[in-house]
């Protein structure tokens, strides 16, 4: 079933055994702490009592039991390094896998973009552009000589004359002479009436 397994499946069982490890060591390393304290109370009753062959086991004892917590110790402070190490090593991995899938999505970005083909477009377009301001320029041309351009005879005899329009106009400015003039003559006749109510109040 082992060769089943994904590849995170066996980085958390190495991880799980690493830090199993890690306390095996730890109460091994508390175990020895116990035994040096047993030893060094079992010393004290053998100087008690005198006996010095007993008290020189104990001695060699003890000092074999703090050989073993201090090579436990260095044990477990390599493997605590150890696992800052590959900490540091998968933080270095992500980065370069990081980095290569964004190396691959730039790389198929610059692929799929033709700039050959987008200058191609663009310069059509400008054509095009142009073109349409040339042919929007001859329309307005042919719309103001549409304009301008006389009147065919049937046309010419539906539209009123020069010399009406002409008319038109002086009758016009002789109805705004005659509006002004009736404005005068309705303000002197007020006037009159004010100069003839001043006379009879005197």
């Amino acid at each position: 079933m082992g060769l089943f397994k994904s590849k995170d499946e066996r980085r958390i069982e190495r991880e799980i055994k690493i830090k199993s490890g890690l306390r095996a060591i730890e109460r091994s390393i508390r175990q020895q702490e116990k035994f040096a304290e047993d030893f060094i109370e079992n010393a004290r009753k053998a100087r008690k009592i005198g006996d010095e062959s007993q008290y020189q086991f104990i001695r060699g004892a003890l000092k074999r039991t703090a050989a073993v917590k201090k090579m436990l110790e260095r044990q477990m402070l390599s493997i605590k390094n150890a696992m800052l190490i590959q900490q540091q090593a998968q933080a270095s991995q992500q980065f370069a896998e990081s980095m290569h899938l964004m190396a691959g999505q730039i790389s198929q970005i610059f692929g799929q973009l033709d700039l050959t083909k987008t200058q191609s477009q663009w310069e059509k377009a400008v054509a095009q552009a142009g073109s349409m301001e040339e042919r929007m320029g001859i329309f307005l041309d042919s719309m103001e000589q549409a304009g301008s351009a006389p009147a065919t005879s049937t046309a010419r005899e539906e539209l009123v004359s020069d010399e009406e329009i002409d008319r038109m106009i002086a009758a016009d400015v002789l109805a705004g002479e005659r509006t002004e003039l009736g404005k005068l003559d309705e303000l002197e006749s007020e006037i009159a009436k004010e100069l003839g109510s001043g006379k009879q109040k005197d």
